[in-house]
């Protein structure tokens, strides 16, 4: 099968696709529609991954592309979020610097070996802890609401920077330590 056109591989370029009207819309305070497509793409990510497991359509190019969208989704949202003053610049900073930071290391990880990275089960956790703190902001924003965020911030600021950790430490692992024994 042509890696290209496997079903979860279309599935993570339409939610690419999606990160620009769901920005564009969180800019303009359009709050619900923006809710709209940011869930649309956090469903079409579940869709995907369990498309790819479960019907054995794995790709090299769909190990690349998850994660890709994933942060496209992610840090385009946290930025407008940002942007317009619903989060505060420690988050905004955290959630962005995790991700180049993995970006980075993935890239690392594949120009100096011949293994496509991975995301791990805590990495996952994290995304999904980022994707309900964006959808409990847009909710909250579209009904004019009046939450408090702050411990919602901690916890997922700090569930974001284990995350981040857990990858830097796995990778000096296999890479560093594993490498020189």
């Amino acid at each position: 099968m042509n890696s290209l056109i496997a079903l979860p591989n279309i599935i993570s370029l339409f939610r690419m696709f999606l990160v620009l009207p769901a920005c564009l819309n969180i800019i303009d305070h359009n709050f619900g529609t923006a809710l709209l497509f940011f869930c649309l793409a956090a469903i079409s990510d579940a869709l995907d991954g369990f498309l790819a497991r479960y019907l054995n359509l794995q790709t090299n190019l769909g190990k690349i592309l998850d994660p890709v969208a994933d942060k496209l989704l992610l840090g385009g949202a946290i930025g407008c979020l940002w942007f317009i003053s619903e989060i505060p610049l420690y988050v905004f900073t955290i959630f962005i610097a995790r991700d180049l930071l993995i970006l980075l290391g993935a890239t690392y990880e594949i120009s100096l070996t011949d293994r496509t990275p991975t995301p791990n089960l805590f990495g996952k956790f994290t995304t999904i802890c980022q994707m309900i703190l964006i959808i409990s902001i847009m909710i909250n924003a579209t009904f004019y609401g009046n939450f408090n965020f702050l411990i919602a911030h901690i916890i997922v600021c700090s569930v974001t920077i284990i995350s981040l950790s857990n990858y830097f430490g796995f990778w000096i692992y296999n890479n560093f330590i594993i490498k020189n024994d």
